[in-house]
């Protein structure tokens, strides 16, 4: 009887370890990003990267998030170390940077040519890893013309290279109290959550496309 227990449990083990060699390897979605990404005042689980690892869980596909937010980063510190994160596999980096420019007053036309050349280095260096783009937006208070200049940076990028992109990661967060911290610039654990579905709208079709694809 011990024998036969042991033959069903050896066996049922070979079989998941089986499934486990068939199953596709995980590929690296990276999220270069600020304090957003990095979630700042929420526990990491709560911030919106982990809600898409949920998201992309759910729909069982081959991609594991790499949160590399920096709190306070830039556009200019992004591609500073773009090149340490090209070190590694990445399947698909998604750029979410911009804002801190934005809050300081930069130039649009510097923010645009950070992530021009941020989109250039990276398909030279890894011409397989296919970039998506987060649009941000800046309070009224910024002024209109600089507002609408800085808002413009996003779509146009988008455009020159052809490249997915969130309109605007904070809609409907944005200016919403309850949906932020004391600050009102970063979001709670429910605004995250929001910022996540803003985010899968769009990516969420274009990891499924890009699974299929691979799988071909």
């Amino acid at each position: 009887m011990r024998r036969l227990v042991f033959s069903a449990l050896l066996a049922a083990v070979l079989r998941l370890g089986a499934a486990d060699t068939n199953a596709p390897a995980a590929r690296n979605l990276v999220v270069l990003g600020d304090s957003l990404a990095a979630g700042h005042g929420v526990d990491p689980s709560e911030a919106w990267p982990a809600r898409i690892q949920s998201r992309i869980d759910a729909a069982r596909l081959p991609f594991r998030v790499v949160n590399a937010g920096v709190s306070g980063d830039t556009t200019a510190g992004g591609l500073r170390r773009l090149d340490w994160q090209l070190r590694q596999p990445i399947d698909v980096l998604l750029v979410e940077l911009g804002g801190n420019d934005g809050l300081r007053g930069m130039s649009p036309d510097a923010t645009r040519s950070n992530l021009v050349a941020l989109v250039n280095r990276t398909r030279e260096r890894s011409p397989n890893t296919a970039v998506v783009l987060a649009g941000m937006q800046m309070p009224p208070s910024m002024g209109p013309e600089y507002t609408e200049k800085f808002a413009a940076v996003f779509p146009a990028v988008a455009r020159e290279f052809r490249l997915p992109l969130v309109p605007h990661l904070l809609e409907g967060v944005g200016g919403v109290p309850e949906l932020n911290q004391p600050d009102l610039i970063h979001p709670t654990a429910d605004g995250h959550d929001l910022v996540a579905s803003n985010v899968w709208v769009v990516l969420g079709p274009f990891l499924r496309e890009r699974a299929g694809t691979a799988a071909k």
